[in-house]
């Protein structure tokens, strides 16, 4: 599937408001309601959106803390890389797991409510995925840009 002008309008604007309605939609792109209704059907269907989100306020939920691991892998064949993918998926702490292509092997990114909590799950949750050799962690200071 090809994307034109207007299937790209479609996700510029529902990237930044995934609430607004079709028919909102439909007018900022300059389409009417059901071709564009049409077009975000098929975006969806082919994968080009993967869903809706709600974008959280984490200071007022108390959990602004944000530090980001460095993870060392003692092994990385596809299946010591699997093992870990799959436990860390299980961690709701752990906001965003990346592997990496440089010195080290993935990049978390954990969200907890203080250093203390950071801590615990460090040494209790995270340093005890399989095959981790050495973690080192950068504490976010303060998001100047997150994007939903």
């Amino acid at each position: 599937m090809n994307l034109d002008a207007y299937d790209k309008k479609i996700i510029k604007e529902l990237s930044s408001d995934g609430r607004m309605s079709v028919s909102e939609l439909a007018d900022r792109i300059g389409l009417s309601k059901t071709p564009c209704q049409n077009r975000l059907k098929r975006l969806i269907e082919n994968e080009y959106i993967l869903g809706f989100k709600a974008i959280v306020n984490h200071a007022k939920l108390d959990m602004e803390m944000v530090a980001f691991t460095e993870v060392t892998m003692s092994d990385t064949k596809e299946s010591a890389l699997a093992a870990f993918n799959t436990a860390v998926s299980k961690i709701p702490e752990i906001e965003q797991c990346h592997l990496i292509a440089g010195t080290f092997d993935y990049l978390l990114k954990i969200r907890t409510r203080n250093m203390n909590q950071y801590r615990k799950i460090l040494a209790e949750t995270v340093s005890v995925l399989p095959f981790i050799e050495s973690t080192s962690t950068y504490v976010s200071m303060q998001p100047i840009k997150e994007q939903g």
